[in-house]
């Protein structure tokens, strides 16, 4: 395999050192030419990268200006261990330097907590669990609970996550809808899966034109003691409505990863005190060990590339969301 000339560019240490450890930068090292220095906004202009071709990064990576770019005459291709492209992508493909991004894998997490909180949701576990706290409520009876049999889940977009939830939940005898993320695709509409579903997990894509489709009306329609499920983005979902009908429906429960206008909720937000509320901190995508699938997508990809094959992971200018 050739060893091509890279670098690595990041302006964050600390996102730079949890997704590219000592180990995995030695990995790459052995397979391309790098650059001795980790390149930054900062001190981009005090290198000489002309002879650079591959820029690997992740979070915390920047868009270089038109003529930072003109300079890295060599420059082919970046390698992106991390999710969404859409905030540096531009200038690059202007110059013709392809990206490949670690998306997927970014996904996969997120795919496996919905997954696990779906699953559950089946039993009415969430509804349960915060109601027996004395012997008196020990009761199967308490609430609805059809389990994980003959049932429907209503999965929000029809992206790369929902397609692996879509994929796990095979294993189940559950019927899925799927709700497009185009509105001109959709077979079934956001009003049907929510009066349908006994479990609602939004997967929509952070677009502007999806802001708030997840309204007041469609959580009030919900079935007695269905589950919705917010690993996508907070503001997807009327958070006021949303927490109207939880005051007048204790029979339903809501899972949010992810909230809005604030990460975390303002501290008087009424989903701190909503019982049948369950928060947890943007945790469902990749963290810890999981960013790791990242680097491997991307050093994967990267030998691919040197190679002379096709690569699995690129992402392409008609991907990128419309600019507003």
């Amino acid at each position: 395999m050739k060893k091509l000339k890279g670098a690595f560019f990041c302006n964050s240490e600390s996102y730079f050192n949890m997704v590219f450890p000592p180990e995995k930068q030695e990995e790459i090292r052995l397979i391309a030419e790098m650059y001795p220095e980790r390149i930054t906004a900062q001190n981009m202009d005090s290198h000489d990268l002309s002879e650079v071709e591959v820029i690997f990064s992740t979070w915390g990576f920047f868009a270089p200006t038109d003529q930072q770019l003109d300079a890295m005459k060599n420059l082919k291709a970046v390698f992106y261990a991390a999710g969404a492209v859409d905030g540096f992508a531009r200038p690059f493909f202007k110059h013709n330097i392809r990206i490949f991004s670690a998306w997927k894998a970014n996904g996969v997490p997120v795919a496996e907590m919905a997954y696990a909180q779906i699953l559950l949701s089946m039993k009415n576990y969430f509804a349960f669990a915060r109601s027996v706290r004395e012997p008196s409520k020990w009761q199967r009876s308490l609430y609805p609970c059809s389990g994980a049999y003959g049932e429907t889940v209503a999965l929000i977009g029809s992206g790369t996550i929902s397609t692996m939830v879509k994929e796990f939940l095979g294993r189940h005898d559950l019927k899925v809808l799927t709700v497009a993320t185009n509105p001109e695709d959709r077979t079934v509409s956001l009003e049907e899966a929510f009066r349908t579903a006994y479990v609602i997990s939004n997967h929509l894509p952070n677009l502007e034109c999806n802001q708030k489709v997840i309204t007041e009306e469609m959580f009030a329609s919900m079935r007695q003691g269905a589950t919705f499920i917010n690993t996508g983005r907070g503001a997807q979902i009327d958070e006021e409505g949303l927490c109207r009908v939880l005051q007048k429906r204790p029979d339903l429960s809501v899972l949010l990863d992810v909230t809005h206008p604030a990460e975390p909720p303002v501290a008087d937000s009424p989903l701190y005190r909503l019982p049948n509320v369950f928060l947890s901190p943007h945790i469902a995508g990749s963290w810890n060990n999981e960013v790791y699938r990242m680097t491997d997508y991307m050093i994967s990809d990267y030998k691919r590339y040197a190679n002379g094959e096709e690569p699995l992971n690129e992402f392409t200018e008609s991907m990128l969301p419309p600019l507003p």
